[in-house]
């Protein structure tokens, strides 16, 4: 195919996250996590205890982020450490730690209020589950999707609700496909998370995974492989039974998000494709320390090698 008829308009095979970004902003655009001191309700017991068996949110929260620290004191702490990178560049606040819709809306107008404030703040990136939205809190996004972006996006993990029951996620697909309705249209741009390599999937149930969700309305997607991390139920399941986990290697990972990539629909953004935890905190899945840019561009080769692109494979049903 020739680069120039991809319908995303640039020569990499697929749909990139920052060349959207480049088109819907004039100058550089960072996110800046928070931790606003939300929980989950498979954590504090509404639905489950214990929270999600992988979730370990050491794993990927910045050194700035407390929540013993106001949304705004995290917010310029973020600031100051990446303006010493970069000298011009605009901020989204990105509710990142736990499920941020996960409480009153008296409490999410006051932490939203307190992020757009910050000066330089232009939107929101707002993490959250499936099944902590309503349409009350929706409306109240859109109000502020006509002066601000925000992206609203949801941890669907798996299309299989055995898997998810499995790693105590404690609500189904179905929840992930009735949230997406509710929000859609409504000038929200919407975001899902995958979570690849879960117990009791295989290649063949995620890569039709990928056929399930290109029929929903959202924008972006996030993916990342499996990863066996310290102080987890799953650290736990690993040492006692690790033969109920089929971990990826670099080159089997590389093959099947070639494989699941031709099946998503051509327009929807790929944000992610890995995700590389602390070595300190990692127990397994170790690939020898090749770095994420790296498994990226292999994935991007094995595309241009198989003259395919995101979508080569996809059809509306």
């Amino acid at each position: 195919m020739n680069t120039t008829n991809y319908p995303w308009g640039h020569e990499k095979p697929y749909n990139d996250f920052s060349s959207f970004f480049k088109t819907l902003f004039k100058e550089r655009v960072q996110k800046i996590s928070i931790d606003a001191g939300f929980t989950c309700p498979n954590r504090n017991g509404d639905k489950a205890k214990g929270g999600c068996t992988y979730c370990n949110n050491d794993t990927f929260t910045p050194f700035y982020t407390s929540p013993i620290k106001s949304v705004a004191e995290q917010l310029q702490e973020g600031i100051t450490f990446f303006s010493k990178k970069y000298k011009t560049q605009q901020y989204l606040a990105y509710f990142q730690a736990y499920s941020n819709t996960y409480a009153d809306i008296k409490t999410l107008k006051k932490l939203y209020q307190e992020a757009l404030n910050v000066p330089g703040v232009i939107g929101l990136v707002i993490s959250t589950r499936p099944d902590c939205i309503d349409e009350q809190k929706l409306d109240y996004l859109e109000e502020l999707a006509k002066k601000y972006f925000i992206l609203l996006e949801f941890g669907a993990e798996s299309c299989c609700n055995k898997t998810l029951k499995r790693i105590n996620r404690a609500h189904t697909f179905e929840d992930t496909i009735s949230a997406l309705q509710m929000a859609k249209n409504r000038g929200l741009h919407l975001g899902l998370h995958l979570l690849m390599g879960l117990p009791g999937e295989s290649d063949e149930s995620m890569l039709a995974c990928a056929e399930k969700i290109s029929s929903l309305p959202f924008h972006t997607l996030k993916m990342h492989q499996l990863q066996i991390v310290r102080k987890t139920k799953m650290e736990q399941q690993y040492a006692q039974t690790p033969e109920m986990f089929n971990l990826f290697t670099p080159e089997r990972y590389i093959n099947f998000m070639v494989n699941f990539l031709e099946r998503l629909r051509p327009d929807m953004i790929i944000e992610r494709f890995i995700s590389e935890s602390p070595p300190d905190m990692l127990i397994a899945p170790k690939w020898g320390g090749m770095k994420n840019y790296a498994i990226v561009n292999k994935i991007e080769r094995q595309l241009i090698e198989r003259n395919s692109h995101q979508g080569k494979r996809y059809r509306i049903k």
